[in-house]
């Protein structure tokens, strides 16, 4: 890749951010997230009969939807004002920032069903109709970092390494995912490729994320160390080779601990998640992006041609 075009992408990403932080999302009929998703409710619906059937027609459905998102991204302007501004509608962090601290004002409040609610309907999938609001805020803390590798940095690498087309491929297979990719009856067979394929194409991001977010750590509250530390010792305790990463990040930058019952335990930290660790769970996570906008920042400055 020659590095203007590098410089050039790293330049469109820093707009993209500046047009999530200021803008937010489009509203749901534009929204290109919403309609990959309507392309694979669609697959769904269309999806035969028989394991091995399905396991084809999900692999199929996957590669044809991200092969039309990537060639319809494509078509776009080329200029970085018009790349920001496109890629920014795949970006989601402010949304995310916005959905955590949702949860944060209604434990504040002391609103635990609000607080359950907000949970169950913008951040995870598992029920929380019964989680204690030591266990929401946990919940909450655990998607914020799982969900900032997914939603801004894995998108940023994509759009690096593959500009728009790359960037609306990744959010196509990732939008897969988090429709199909679980280990039901429904699913098992269906979503397996999108299941594989979105963990292949997290591995760097989660680890970069994990190394952010220990960065950011540092500078926050003094605990580079204890993040890291706590990363390496803990990131393969979860089912997914990548989440453990950045969940385990954040529980040793926050002294605590992470629990999904059944599933897996995060960090040795004695302190018990509140409202106030959610919100300095948030300020990590903002450090851990303005690291990543220097970063950008600095590709974009870099001068000379290869």
């Amino acid at each position: 890749m020659r590095q203007r075009t590098l410089r050039a992408r790293a330049l469109a990403l820093l707009i993209a951010l500046a047009a999530d932080a200021l803008l937010g999302d489009p509203p749901n009929a534009w929204h290109p997230v919403v309609w990959m998703g309507r392309w694979m409710g669609l697959g769904e619906r269309l999806a035969p009969a028989g394991d091995r059937a399905r396991l084809a027609w999900g692999a199929a459905w996957l590669g044809l939807g991200a092969g039309g998102a990537g060639a319809l991204a494509g078509l776009a302007p080329r200029h970085p004002l018009a790349q920001g501004v496109l890629a920014s509608a795949l970006l989601a962090y402010r949304g995310l920032d916005r959905a955590v601290g949702e949860v944060q004002a209604a434990l504040e409040r002391d609103d635990l069903a609000e607080a359950r609610r907000l949970l169950g309907w913008h951040l995870v999938s598992r029920p929380t109709g019964e989680l204690s609001a030591d266990e929401v805020a946990a919940a909450a803390i655990e998607s914020l970092a799982e969900n900032l590798s997914d939603s801004l940095v894995a998108p940023a690498l994509a759009y690096l390494a593959g500009g728009l087309p790359g960037l609306a491929a990744y959010r196509l297979s990732n939008t897969a995912d988090a429709m199909w990719g679980y280990r039901s009856e429904r699913y098992e067979h269906l979503g397996k490729p999108a299941a594989r394929l979105d963990d292949l194409l997290n591995l760097a991001p989660a680890r970069l994320t994990a190394a952010l977010l220990a960065l950011a750590a540092q500078i926050v509250c003094g605990r580079g160390a204890q993040a890291g530390r706590g990363t390496w010792r803990d990131h393969g305790r979860t089912a997914s080779p990548n989440a453990g990463w950045p969940m385990a990040a954040m529980a040793g930058a926050l002294d605590t601990t992470l629990t999904k019952r059944e599933h897996y335990t995060l960090g040795d930290g004695a302190r018990a998640a509140d409202a106030a660790m959610v919100a300095e769970a948030r300020a990590v996570a903002r450090a851990a992006v303005a690291l990543l906008v220097v970063g950008l920042g600095a590709v974009a400055l870099s001068g000379g041609a290869s």
